[in-house]
């Protein structure tokens, strides 16, 4: 029997030839280890068997069912096929249809039984399953009761990533080592890791699953809080350039209002860290992040920051994370700068050759005294003269090897991130570690509020009427979908909690693609575009030009419009599926609109009745202030909202939440984090026996500059 370990290529594994391994590729998968590693993202709970008198029309279910008659198939219009037969259980009959699929007619024979799974629907009394999943009944072999559903890629099914694993999974169980200390895990009450990753894809029942969710989030956790701590340790060391005393008034003047008393302390607790603070004779390195509301004003106290460094001698670069939020970056920092002498460029991947030739050049020569651009800026062609400040937007839109690259320009700069998610100021403090964290509460004076509501599907025309309307008068709005097209999630269940809970996926999911054609087959008057992130980011860029210079009146998009640029003509943001989103991401989501003169408003839509979705989405209605809503997020869904996908939380390193984001527990959140403090307190080098394991996994996922583990 052939040998396998974790490192070994998938490719080994029976099943897997040269295109199976090419499309693994694209999920990330090389080798066993990361096939164990890959997680479900989804689970179908077909154990919960329901009989054909109790369907509920369009309601995902599971009906054992024996086969009544034979499989009959006929041909459609182009070239489409139907075949169809009839099943039965103790309470009624059923008829399933199965689309281009000739094969069913020799896997369903009169007298079967198997398990189906499906949304029936209910027509005159009659009942209808079409496309339905299924699973022979065979006496003696169990079923599961919980099918995980995993992320996949064209050609690659989860029956096929199910088989693989297994396989997979058997043949190195004995080879996975625990990288939580033993201590650590009992403590904590957690089951070991083999327990763990065999109950996240092969669950025995809600239970097994909780447990193994509960174990895993804390051990990412865990991690992240080792790796934070390690590098607040390692930024006591770092020396910086030392910013001169400067007059800020010439910079504060030029702007027609008086800044916030939050800016005014930012911008302070700025001019702190770089020109007045010292320790052992030495400045040391500022490493501050700015939090604050979308639109509460981080860019002016950037834009503070710059002037610092420029008055005291040195250069300054800000990376954006899209080249149209570069555009806007560049356009305010040219206004302000051009009157005080500083000089500022603008350097983007479509930059004309030509015109980069130029810009290096003036780098190089000191010409130029700040420099605003995306990704570009981290290429070896930008070579600084004196580079003393480095500002990243949106900071957790880039990859720790960009910012690194970024940062690695100039070894003593000092470090400046913005990030515009308001959380709680107990998560900031555990979150952002080795950062000091600066909050922006206030909102610049003017800002109209957005008002604010609820409705369910019963509102669809009166709604795509205030679309129309809103448009008609000059307006322009923005609709978010959960999804980016019609996918296998829709029948799944997301794990939400990590005490074995199990929610099903809300219904009538809406995506760009589908809903993009809907509203232009409502609306055909208006300008629609949509937008998502699979798309390349030059295509993206496109888009969100034309619907910030008007060009488009509706822009149909995923989260990916969360943090963008600012539209001030947008007055209307609709957000389907709104039970979806985390609070925090539904308020970043209401701040893209009301930026302007006109009156502004937020539509959250929800079909999900329960009183904890009611209760969630009233507080959107109800509450403006995006530190109040953090911290009844956190509250309601717990820390792992702030993990979510798209959300706008940090990440350190390379580190990637996988099951984090699922955690509801706050308490395994505050303890994963204790623990982790404690561990780097009393072992900072990772040099005890028991901590080797863990120290294997903390070299992955560390900062260069801090991955100086001993």
């Amino acid at each position: 029997m052939k040998k396998y370990t974790l490192n070994s290529p998938v490719s080994e594994l029976s099943g897997v030839g040269a295109a199976r391994e090419k499309q693994l590729s694209r999920l990330g998968i090389y080798t066993l280890r990361d096939l164990i590693y890959l997680f479900p993202r989804a689970y179908e709970k077909r154990g919960d068997i329901k009989l054909i008198s109790e369907v509920i029309d369009d309601s995902v279910s599971a009906f054992i069912l024996t086969v009544g008659t034979q499989v009959r198939s006929a041909n459609l219009k182009r070239g489409l096929t139907i075949s169809k037969f009839r099943a039965f259980d103790e309470s009624g009959s059923v008829e399933i249809s199965f689309f281009n699929s000739p094969y069913v007619k020799d896997v369903f024979h009169i007298g079967d039984t198997f398990r189906f799974y499906g949304k029936p629907s209910l027509s005159r009394g009659a009942v209808k399953l079409t496309n339905p999943k299924f699973d022979p009944v065979i006496e003696g072999v169990p079923l599961p009761s919980l099918v995980p559903i995993y992320p996949l890629t064209e050609g690659i099914s989860s029956k096929f990533i199910d088989k693989i694993t297994k396989t997979a999974f058997d043949a190195v169980i004995n080879d996975i080592t625990d990288p939580l200390p033993d201590n650590v895990r009992i403590e904590n009450s957690l089951p070991v890791l083999s327990y763990a990753l065999r109950n996240i894809h092969f669950p025995e029942d809600d239970t097994a699953l909780g447990k193994a969710l509960r174990r895993l989030a804390f051990e990412e956790m865990f991690a992240f809080g080792i790796g934070i701590s390690l590098s607040a340790r390692y930024k006591t060391h770092s020396e910086a350039v030392a910013f001169s005393p400067c007059d800020m008034k010439p910079f504060t003047s030029l702007f027609p209002y008086e800044l916030t008393r939050s800016q005014k302390e930012t911008v302070n607790d700025i001019y702190r860290d770089t020109v007045l603070k010292k320790e052992n004779g030495i400045t040391p390195q500022m490493a501050r992040i700015v939090v604050g509301d979308v639109g509460s004003g981080k860019t002016v106290c950037a834009l503070a920051a710059i002037y610092i460094a420029a008055k005291s001698g040195f250069q300054a670069a800000m990376m954006a994370p899209t080249e149209i939020l570069a555009r806007q970056h560049y356009s305010e920092a040219k206004r302000i700068f051009d009157s005080l002498g500083i000089k500022t460029e603008l350097l983007l991947g479509s930059t004309t050759q030509k015109e980069k030739k130029r810009i290096y050049e003036s780098l190089k020569n000191k010409e130029t005294d700040v420099l605003i651009g995306t990704h570009a800026l981290i290429t070896d062609k930008v070579e600084f003269n004196s580079l003393g400040l480095v500002i990243t937007d949106e900071q957790h839109r880039f990859g720790v090897a960009q910012r690194a690259t970024l940062k690695d320009k100039a070894k003593k700069a000092h470090m400046l991130v913005m990030s515009a998610t308001p959380i709680p100021r107990t998560l900031a403090l555990t979150m952002y570690g080795d950062l000091d964290v600066s909050r922006i509460t206030e909102m610049p004076k003017g800002r109209i509020k957005v008002d604010t509501f609820v409705v369910d599907e019963t509102y669809r025309d009166r709604l795509c009427a205030f679309i129309s309307k809103q448009v008609e008068n000059g307006g322009q709005c923005y609709v978010v979908c959960p999804a980016i097209e019609d996918a296998e999630e829709e029948e799944g269940f997301s794990p939400t909690s990590l005490g074995g809970e199990l929610l099903k996926s809300s219904l009538n999911l809406k995506n760009v693609k589908d809903y993009t054609d809907i509203l232009k087959q409502k609306l055909p008057h208006l300008r629609i575009e949509s937008l998502h992130g699979k798309m390349k980011a030059a295509e993206k860029d496109a888009v969100m030009q034309r619907f910030s210079s008007g060009e488009t009146d509706i822009l149909v998009s995923t989260t990916v419009i969360e943090v963008g640029v600012n539209v001030p003509n947008a007055s209307l943001m609709v957000v389907e599926n709104a039970d979806r989103f985390g609070l925090s991401q539904l308020h970043q989501l209401r701040g893209r609109v009301g930026r302007g003169t006109r009156k502004s408003y937020c539509v959250l839509v929800s079909d999900l009745n329960t009183e904890k979705s009611k209760s969630r989405l009233e507080i959107m209605r109800t509450t403006y202030d995006g530190y109040e809503i953090a911290e009844k997020d956190l509250v309601l869904r717990g820390p792992g909202d702030f993990f979510s996908s798209e959300s706008t939380m940090r990440q350190s390193g390379g580190f990637e939440f996988n099951l984090a984001k699922l955690c509801d527990d706050k308490d395994l959140f505050e303890k994963a984090f204790a623990e982790a403090k404690a561990l780097v307190a009393r072992d900072p080098e990772l040099i005890m026996p028991e901590n080797q394991e863990i120290k294997k996994v903390i070299e992955k996922i560390m900062t260069p500059q801090a991955s100086t583990i001993s």
